[in-house]
């Protein structure tokens, strides 16, 4: 249910399907009453899009010779949240041999959640923390691929992927931002530590001599900039001193901003020379220091409220511009969440200032500002406080935009 609508009814929901040998390859499909394909195994059909339309639908294929695995929800077929029973093997399977590249796309996604999950469950009881060999096998096997010829680099960078501190922060109620940042960089350290040679012969191995657009030569950039981001969860100065080369040696903006990206959250000179290198190189160009801006206020640096501040400050921003707002203060609200939620409060008090200070100048810009707070039932009761308060301060200022009361009113209630 959800506000207003109760006991709502079934809609048309068509899910696509397909089912594995124990090979990896696809089963040819027919359903209970339909006529068996005429031919070869591989003109049938692999894939069905079962369409259900109640509560609850059987469907049964047969011909089935052996124990299949599923591949449930083929091309994201339809816009939902799919909980199944898949084991972590049988994920494993999906993620190595699955012809849909959705579905091994999501299912290195299930695999990594389900730890992140049990990871932070174990943060806030306060027990130990231990990796999972299977993840980190089923990561080393995405890696070891591009090395193969034909290989999907483009694919296998987004494989690499691990969930966001916002996109678990969805599945944990009541959300702690500190506990499941905590979480996520133990995941990112493991696998950075453990897969270090990995990770530093594929960066090796894409990286161009000179720029190129084609396609491939994209991939290959995104997957080295992958790379190189785990890497910098190590923490060691070899590879805040390679990003620094790096970003001197860039001859394009992707490589560029994905070698200051790996510097941003670190406390080193390397970033500070790469910070003043982009302001120098690209400060008259007000498009492009909004990608400073950005980057800086998404750090994961402790207490980076105070950079943030002193950013409002800097001649790259103007909070009369809305992208400039946008750069600074969306990123970082929306960037890491444990500065923005910092249990001390000090992130919520800047945006409340940031919104009354906007309010008077950009009603429509202060309202989509003001957003960081609408979700402040989400989070644990002293945060909820915290961030009730800077509503309430908000509400109950005289001459308050329309917008913007509409937002905050109707979040208080």
């Amino acid at each position: 249910d959800t506000p207003a609508q109760t006991g709502k009814l079934p809609v048309l929901m068509p899910i696509a399907v397909g089912l594995l040998r124990a090979d990896g390859s696809d089963m040819a499909l027919t359903l209970q009453g339909e006529a068996p394909a005429v031919g070869t195994e591989t003109a049938a059909e692999t894939t069905k899009v079962l369409r259900f339309k109640d509560a609850s639908q059987t469907y049964v294929f047969t011909g089935v010779d052996e124990e299949p695995v599923p591949s449930i929800l083929r091309n994201f077929s339809a816009p939902v949240r799919l909980t199944t029973d898949l084991t972590q093997q049988q994920l494993i399977f999906l993620m190595a041999h699955d012809s849909d590249a959705f579905n091994r796309w999501e299912a290195g996604q299930t695999l990594t959640r389900a730890l992140l999950l049990g990871l932070i469950a174990d943060t806030a009881a306060g027990r130990e923390l231990k990796m999972d060999p299977a993840i980190t096998e089923a990561m080393r096997s995405i890696i070891s691929g591009a090395a193969e010829a034909g290989a999907d680099r483009a694919f296998i960078a987004r494989a690499m992927v691990v969930p966001s501190e916002s996109e678990l922060s969805e599945l944990v109620s009541p959300a702690d931002p500190d506990v499941i940042h905590a979480a996520r960089v133990f995941v990112v350290k493991a696998l950075a530590a453990a897969l270090r040679s990995e990770f530093e012969s594929t960066l090796a191995a894409n990286t161009a001599a000179e720029y190129s657009n084609e396609p491939e030569a994209r991939a290959q950039r995104t997957l080295k900039n992958m790379c190189l981001g785990f890497l910098s969860y190590l923490e060691d100065p070899l590879v805040d001193a390679d990003a620094l080369e790096r970003y001197k040696a860039a001859d394009n903006m992707t490589d560029q901003v994905a070698s200051l990206a790996a510097l941003t959250s670190r406390e080193c000179q390397e970033r500070e020379d790469a910070l003043g290198l982009f302001y120098e190189q690209w400060k008259e160009d007000p498009l492009i220091m909004n990608k400073w801006l950005g980057l800086q206020a998404s750090a994961g640096l402790p207490n980076n409220v105070d950079n943030v501040i002193a950013l409002t400050k800097h001649p790259a921003f103007d909070i009369k511009n809305p992208n400039k707002v946008y750069s600074l203060v969306g990123g970082f609200v929306g960037g890491t969440p444990t500065n923005f939620h910092a249990a001390d409060g000090r992130g919520y008090e800047f945006l409340g200032d940031t919104v009354l200070a906007l309010d008077k100048l950009n009603g429509s810009v202060a309202a989509r500002m003001v957003g960081g707070f609408v979700r402040w039932r989400k989070y644990d009761e002293g945060r909820q406080a915290l961030m009730k308060a800077q509503l309430e301060r908000i509400v109950n200022t005289e001459g308050l935009s329309e917008n913007v009361y509409e937002i905050v009113s109707k979040s208080l209630e």
